[in-house]
């Protein structure tokens, strides 16, 4: 596995320099807003960010057109908001940093500015794990300013990770696979288990069946002896009758020959 070094998360600030608007602003106004710019950063590089956000506000307030207040009090915001958070949360102070920056992306015409926007939106990006977008936002700041080494090298860690996600993804998908494999050939296993079980009590049904079958036969078969046997016994005695029936007729017959001859006799 791919390992990385952190991610390079540089957030700048602008100076108070002259406002960019559409329309001039009065000079005491302007010159308010560029002090509380100017207090904001310092109170930023001294760490006190809430007191930093509270002086860029005060600037928005003056100048909501301001592309600098609004780009420092992004940055503010993401320094005390946490990247990491999905979008969503409208009061987290990371969402609204990403709806700042990408305001001053559209009102602003400095490229300049426009490409520190979109590397911050790029550090948002990743450090939520969204790769691709993070990819875009980084090509869109190196477009606007290609000797952004910090955007370029950001760019390369960003895509470095999107692979190694994909092999992650790869690998998980290669264990589910065999892990459902496994589960069906395990299943095939039981249920061939489960057939062979099956074959063998039909078998064994079937072997009593046929043993069933083969004693009612010899019984049936015992039967039809029995009841032949009587048959010719009864045919032997009605013929042994019907002979002594007629041994009796003859007797009868020649008896009455020998009365007749015996009463004729001189």
């Amino acid at each position: 596995m791919i390992r990385f070094c952190n991610i390079l998360l540089v957030l700048t600030l602008l100076a108070a320099l002259p406002a960019q608007a559409a329309l001039p602003t009065p000079p005491n106004v302007e010159k308010k807003v560029r002090n509380h710019i100017r207090k904001g950063n310092d109170r930023y590089h001294a760490m006190r960010y809430a007191e930093a956000e509270v002086e860029y506000r005060k600037a928005l307030q003056l100048d909501p057109t301001s592309n600098k207040a609004m780009f420092n009090l992004a940055t503010t915001l993401l320094r005390q908001g946490n990247i990491s958070n999905n979008k969503g949360d409208q009061n987290d102070p990371a969402a609204q940093a990403e709806a700042l920056l990408q305001t001053v992306i559209k009102q602003s015409d400095s490229e300049l500015l426009q490409s520190k926007a979109y590397y911050d939106l790029g550090n948002i990006a990743y450090h939520r794990g969204q790769y691709d977008q993070a990819i875009a936002h980084y090509k869109d700041a190196l477009r606007r300013n290609p000797d952004d080494d910090q955007a370029r090298y950001n760019l390369r860690m960003a895509q470095l990770k999107k692979d190694d996600k994909k092999d992650n993804n790869k690998d998980q998908n290669k264990d589910q696979n065999q892990d459902q494999n496994q589960d069906q050939n395990k299943d095939q296993d039981q249920n061939q288990d489960q057939n062979k079980d099956q074959n063998q009590d039909q078998q064994q049904n079937q072997g009593q069946n046929d043993q069933q079958q083969q004693q009612q036969q010899q019984q049936q078969q015992k039967g039809m002896s029995n009841q032949n046997a009587e048959q010719v016994l009864k045919s032997m005695q009605n013929k042994e009758k019907a002979t002594q029936q007629r041994i009796n007729a003859q007797k009868g017959k020649e008896q009455a020959r020998q009365r007749a001859r015996s009463r004729y006799k001189w």
